[in-house]
């Protein structure tokens, strides 16, 4: 049900082919951003009736022919990094040295060349449908000496071809900073064709602005060093410098209109094509999915809705309801548990909690763990890491993380092209992950196992969970420290200490401010849909549910909403958490995920209300603590 059951190398099947027919549709789309490109290159005011003439021509050219070939391979394989590189779940440096090692990492590296080598290649295509002085990279030149013609090195051809790999580069970058292979969902969903229409005056305003931005920046850094790439060419291919004509790397060579004009052309038609590639690839892969078809059809079809509420014949069991209901609870019971981790993480500033302050958090993280334990849902096994991901809560139930749910986003994590947020999001942690030691610092790795994740096991077999507070210490002469460990220690903190003094060691190495929660909420929008999906059944079974399947599991459900809103108003309340994202100019950078964590706060919200509102007074008879009770009754009187 909810696509649950289908085998996960067909899904798999399914995204390879919308991305095949994301790549298709842009290859489709090159002619026409190739013909607007040629009418803008070839503009010429004051003589329309040449100007359109030599485009039509231009456009039948073998040259121009040849130029398409070409931008079909740039289009295909952008299309391939795009099926590598997308995530579910962004990845978020929580420092400045992080990123920095993020940009430096070999992979990224290979990107970066790679798409270096198609600036040029873009820009090779743009050059050669120019024309004129842009079309080959060697000219002829007369000597001023003997006046002997020989061939010169055209730095015109030159500077563009260096510009687009300077482009590139700056693509590949962006795509980091910005998490451009970040792939979210949109609240409203909408049929292909007007969502791109709806998303292209985007598109092309951010390629305009890009290549602005870029044009202005790569004509600084040639002014500077323009002149070791155009010597060492030059010498290379036995070309000779025409000392007749103004060089580019000089103040009066790059104040040319025209030659500016063109870049910023060439580079809008640059950025575009790779620009087009993103936008399709995004609207083809994000439709429905599981969890966002739980949240959508539960609350606009009835007869879906009352498929899960129904009872299986014979034996009459609620197996659609519980199936439903466990995955939902566990995935939020996860994330209640990773906040309270990293609450317990933060409050103790990275130190052993002591034994007082340890009992007070298993007691109200015990008084939780009526969400995993119930008599009416199947067990759920529980992970050992505190860290849940879409991928990792079907795990059990659908048969790994390369089930009919994950496998669309699962791609190889054994690839060379795998990042850290795509192993996070099949359920394997990367210690070489910028957010590692934010997330699941060596403090929380240090911690046992919640109350909550034990107490399944325990109770079936008979015995209490064992508690830290009550497993005795070894004998205090054995956890002396040897004088060789003592003496570096010593040395560690002193280098430490050294290091804390220096400006430039603390500024790469500081936490940046809103990663730590950006990175817990980074794979939220399952959360949100479970949160919606929920909301969507529990009300309607007020009316609807003629078996009372939901009203067995709404004391489950009361008290996993109001333990998750607990933990998110305690997070809240930790410094820079509600702090909102500064607005960025115009990028195709998805940065939705900084604001995921108000936005699951607002749904958490409203989904308590839509069940209170829709219940009212006959929640008083739902068997719940006195605490979650009084928390529910501010929801009933509207005070919260």
């Amino acid at each position: 049900m909810f696509s649950l059951k289908q085998n996960s190398w067909f899904i798999r099947k399914v995204v390879i082919w919308r991305a095949v027919a994301s790549i298709a549709w842009s290859v489709l789309l090159l002619p026409v951003t190739t013909a607007v490109f040629v009418l803008l290159s070839r503009f010429s005011l004051f003589h329309p009736i040449q100007w359109i003439s030599d485009c039509t021509s231009l456009l039948a050219a073998s040259s121009t022919i040849f130029s398409l070939v070409v931008l079909c391979g740039v289009v295909l394989i952008t299309g391939f990094f795009n099926l590598e590189f997308y995530t579910l779940v962004p990845s978020i440096p929580c420092s400045r040295m992080a990123l920095l090692g993020t940009v430096l990492h070999p992979r990224q590296c290979v990107h970066s060349l790679v798409y270096c080598t198609m600036g040029m290649l873009v820009m090779w295509c743009a050059s050669v449908t120019i024309g004129g002085r842009y079309s080959t990279l060697g000219t002829t030149c007369r000597q001023s000496e003997s006046g002997e013609v020989v061939t010169c090195l055209n730095e015109y051809h030159l500077f563009i071809l260096l510009a687009g790999a300077f482009m590139g580069y700056s693509h590949s970058f962006l795509g980091v900073v910005q998490n451009m292979y970040y792939v979210s969902f949109q609240p409203i969903q909408q049929y292909k064709y007007p969502r791109f229409k709806g998303c292209l005056p985007m598109v092309v305003k951010c390629s305009v602005i890009q290549a602005l931005y870029s044009a202005r920046n790569f004509a600084a850094f040639y002014f500077f060093f323009g002149y070791a790439p155009k010597t060492w060419i030059s010498s290379t291919l036995n070309l000779q410098i025409d000392s007749s004509l103004q060089p580019l790397d000089s103040l009066t060579g790059l104040l040319d209109l025209s030659l500016l004009y063109h870049l910023s052309i060439s580079g809008t038609f640059l950025y575009l094509t790779w620009y087009l590639t993103v936008l399709l690839f995004r609207i083809y892969v994000t439709e429905f999915l599981a969890l966002q078809d739980l949240a959508l059809l539960s609350q606009h079809s009835l007869s879906r809705r009352l498929e899960v509420f129904s009872l299986s014949q014979p034996g009459g069991h609620a197996h659609n309801w519980n199936a439903i209901s466990r995955e939902c609870l566990s995935l939020l019971s996860e994330l209640t548990q990773r906040l309270v981790a990293h609450q317990d993480a933060v409050a103790s500033n990275g130190r052993v909690k002591s034994q007082s302050a340890s009992s007070d958090t298993r007691s109200a993280s015990s008084s939780s763990s009526v969400v995993s334990g119930t008599e009416d849902i199947a067990e759920t096994p529980r992970l050992s890491v505190p860290l849940r991901t879409p991928g990792s809560v079907f795990k059990s139930s659908v048969g790994g993380a390369n089930s009919a749910l994950t496998a669309p986003f699962t791609p190889d994590v054994d690839s060379p092209f795998s990042s850290p947020a795509i192993r996070r999001l099949v359920g394997q942690q990367d210690p070489q992950s910028p957010c590692f030691g934010t997330v699941q610092s060596p403090h929380i790795m240090r911690r046992g196992p919640k109350p909550w994740s034990a107490s399944t096991e325990s109770q079936s077999s008979g015995s209490p969970p064992a508690s830290p507070a009550t497993v005795p210490s070894p004998p205090a002469a054995s956890q002396k420290p040897s004088f060789l460990a003592q003496w570096l220690q010593n040395r560690r903190e002193q280098v430490k200490s050294f290091l804390a003094k220096r400006v430039l060691i603390m500024y790469l190495f500081n936490k940046l401010p809103e990663a730590s929660s950006q990175a817990l909420f980074a794979d939220s929008q399952a959360h949100i849909w479970a949160l919606q999906g929920l909301s969507h059944l529990v009300a309607a079974s007020f009316s609807e549910d003629q078996f009372g399947v939901v009203q067995t599991t709404l004391p489950n459900i009361l008290s996993c909403l109001v333990v998750l809103l607990e933990a998110v108003d305690r997070h809240f309340k930790l410094p820079h958490a509600s702090s909102k994202p500064v607005r960025t100019i115009c990028s195709m950078g998805d940065s939705t995920y900084k604001t995921l964590r108000f936005l699951l706060r607002a749904v958490l919200k409203t989904t308590i209300y839509k069940i209170t509102t829709t219940f009212g007074e006959h929640l008083n008879a739902v068997n719940i603590s006195t605490e979650h009770r009084k928390r529910l009754q501010q929801f009933l009187e509207f005070k919260d």
